[in-house]
């Protein structure tokens, strides 16, 4: 399959980048590790007018620490698989890197690619909303910041404007005493997820739960918070009936749909299972017991 005809640009710069963007608004469309892109061109499901291919702007590509940890749109996948200061400082990303596709796939992916195309079955979304990230939308009108609860709208729709580049992912520390958690279940290990969890807590000095952050990926049309489950598990003592009752709880959440892979009973399951997995996983200790 061949895509339909458009016009390339390779922009050696944000601001090159900006001016095709503003130029061309919806028409034009943005180029980063293409993973998903050009598939979407070759099944002629998106036929933009222009390109905008973004591997040339290296000023996108960086992994920096000074209080937050800040992470450029360009940056590829593997370097955050294998980067010591995301595993110091942000190891959900490290324990959720190696269920993404495949390592010849996360060569080329970015971040950036992955959090804009938005699709429901993508880990990095759901990471990034377990973490309260900031994601960050550059223009010609200036810099947003948008948190990752704001950004992802639904199916393959976000919060970015089409005149709009992401930019960089923005991650508060972590508290000393967070702890996290990472499951999803696909039909073979690298194809899409058909259910998945990321999630952090924290415990304070009585050992009650603060803080949760339950994100949900593969059962709606784009990676969610489980506010009823955080709900349960704020200031609780952490319990095998809470557990239970927590992993109930997403369901009221969530609206998986059906097709030739899993139907919507089936991610639902697979969402309560996998809740009470990692939330066994992120606990551990706390719950008196070794994790499954």
């Amino acid at each position: 399959m061949k895509p339909p005809p458009f016009e390339y640009v390779a922009a050696h710069s944000v601001e090159e980048a900006l001016d095709v963007l503003v130029t061309h608004g919806w028409d034009a469309k943005v180029l980063a590790g293409g993973q998903s892109l050009i598939p979407t061109l070759n099944f002629r499901l998106a036929a933009p007018a222009i390109l905008v291919d973004l591997n040339p702007v290296s000023e996108l590509a960086f992994i920096e620490a000074n209080g937050m940890l800040r992470i450029g749109a360009m940056t590829r996948q593997r370097t955050l698989e294998r980067d010591e200061t995301i595993a110091r400082l942000a190891p959900l990303i490290t324990a959720a890197m190696p269920h993404v596709a495949h390592p010849q796939i996360r060569t080329r992916g970015t971040i950036g690619g992955s959090l804009a195309h938005c699709d429901p079955a993508a880990e990095l979304p759901a990471v990034c909303l377990a973490l309260d990230a900031t994601l960050v939308a550059r223009s010609q009108r200036g810099e947003r910041a948008i948190p990752a609860r704001d950004f992802f709208f639904g199916l393959f729709s976000t919060a970015l404007e089409p005149d709009e580049l992401l930019t960089e992912i923005r991650i508060p520390p972590m508290p000393p005493n967070t702890r996290y958690a990472f499951r999803e279940v696909a039909r073979r290990h690298g194809d899409f997820a058909l259910a998945g969890v990321a999630l952090t807590l924290q415990l304070d000095e009585a050992g009650r739960i603060r803080a949760p952050r339950v994100a949900l990926f593969g059962v709606h049309d784009a990676a969610l918070l489980s506010e009823s489950a955080m709900r349960l598990l704020d200031g609780a003592a952490p319990s095998e009936a809470l557990v239970r009752e927590a992993a109930e709880a997403v369901a009221h959440d969530i609206e998986p749909s059906s097709d030739i892979h899993a139907s919507a009973a089936y991610r639902t399951h697979l969402a309560k299972v996998l809740t009470a997995r990692a939330l066994r996983d992120a606990l551990g200790d706390a719950l008196g017991h070794a994790t499954e």
